[in-house]
This record gives structure tokens, C-alpha cells and sequence, in this order.
């Protein structure tokens, strides 16, 4: 009986997953669109962010790492990289494409198409996008493999994910079973964590737009 329960707890002893935005760019500071046609790389504070982070977790024994294939997600866990752990980049990770607004600094106050396309979104058109651009539904679907992917590596007990702002927030509707008109509930800033425990079937957040690790000296 005794072997028997330390199986069962070993069975549903829950896997964790941090979900990482990547540090700051400058083009974050200038407010400049990036999206995934943008492979722009942190600039200095991004990089401080990034060891900020890595002086926080760097004890954590990740078994996986998994970046979009940009720069600036993999500059963001750079230190874990180099101390060997395994890494994967995944397209399906990437931003979301703005399109013809890529490179291109709008406010919500000067761009009518931007906010129109916006409020489609949180009215539940999310198959909506900008010209040129991708719409959440299409993040979702090319995110669709990776999830499966994720939930599928049991063996993966502890595992980092660095990822973008709008991708991130697909990314979180779909592991806990949210519509992505609710998209704009999880909120981000540069190098903010969401930590997730996975029990096999259920996604639960633990951590939700953590930057303590900020905070440190």
C-alpha cells in the first residue's frame, strides 16, 4: 500500500512551466511595433532584466528550455543556455505578425485601423487582423503543435518558455481554456513571468505577472 501511494503521488505530482516575456528593445522604448518580421535584440536594460532574471532562477532545475526563433527571446535566457541546458526554438513561438505596421510607431490615439482591429478582438472577432498581419486565431493554431508538444514531454518535469507580449497572451487563453477575446486580461511588461502547474490535464497559474525578480539590486 505504501509503494502503491508513492507511485500514485509520483503520478500527479504537477510539472511546472515558466512562461517568460523577453527582456526590453529599443524599439519597446520608442515605441516602435515589432512583431514577428522584427528581429530586433534587447538593448541594455533588456539585458540587465535578463540577468536580473537569471540571479533569481538560476538555481532552478529547468529540463527543457524553449525560445521563439527571434533573438531577442534566446538573448533573454541566454545565461541558462550557456550553462548547457537543452534548447529548442519553435516558430510557432513567434510574435504575432502586425504586418504592413511592423517597423512603424502607432499609438492607439493615431491609428484608427489599430484600434478598430483591437476592440474586433475583445469583442470576440478574433479572426480579425491588421493588412498584411496575422489574426489571433492563426497564432493559436501554428501554437496548437508546440502545446501539444508541451503536454506531451511528461519527462520534461520543469521547463522555460521565452515568448512575446501578444503571443503570450494566445499562448495563456489557450492552456487555460479561455476565449482570445479575453487576451487582453493577461497583461505583460518586459521579462514578467507567468508560472504554470500542469497536472496532465489542467494548466493552474501560480505566478501572474511576476517581476519581483526585477526588483533586486
Amino acid at each position: 500500500m505504501t509503494n502503491g501511494y508513492a507511485k500514485l503521488v509520483r503520478k500527479v505530482r504537477p510539472r511546472t512551466i515558466f512562461l517568460l516575456r523577453h527582456g526590453q528593445t529599443d524599439f519597446n522604448v520608442q515605441g516602435i511595433v515589432q512583431g514577428s518580421g522584427i528581429d530586433s535584440s534587447l538593448n541594455d536594460t533588456g539585458r540587465r532584466q535578463a540577468a536580473q532574471f537569471y540571479a533569481a532562477y538560476g538555481h532552478v532545475p529547468f529540463d527543457k528550455v524553449y525560445t521563439s526563433a527571434l533573438r531577442r527571446t534566446q538573448e533573454s535566457v541566454q545565461q541558462f543556455l550557456d550553462l548547457g541546458l537543452p534548447h529548442e526554438t519553435h516558430l510557432g513561438l513567434n510574435e504575432i505578425s502586425w504586418g504592413v505596421r511592423e517597423g512603424t510607431r502607432i499609438t492607439l490615439e493615431e491609428d484608427a485601423e489599430y484600434r478598430q482591429v483591437l476592440a474586433g478582438w475583445a469583442a470576440g472577432h478574433t479572426h480579425g487582423r491588421l493588412t498584411g498581419g496575422e489574426s489571433p486565431e492563426e497564432v493559436a493554431a501554428r501554437q496548437r503543435p508546440f502545446i501539444e508538444l508541451l503536454k506531451a514531454r511528461g519527462d520534461e518535469r520543469t521547463v522555460l518558455v521565452c515568448l512575446h507580449g501578444r503571443a503570450l497572451r494566445v499562448l495563456l487563453c489557450q492552456l487555460l481554456n479561455y476565449p482570445l477575446s479575453c487576451m487582453e486580461g493577461f497583461e505583460h511588461s518586459n521579462l514578467c513571468l507567468y508560472k504554470l502547474e500542469f497536472t496532465g490535464t489542467v494548466f493552474t497559474i501560480r505566478n501572474f505577472l511576476d517581476v519581483s525578480h526585477l526588483a533586486a539590486d
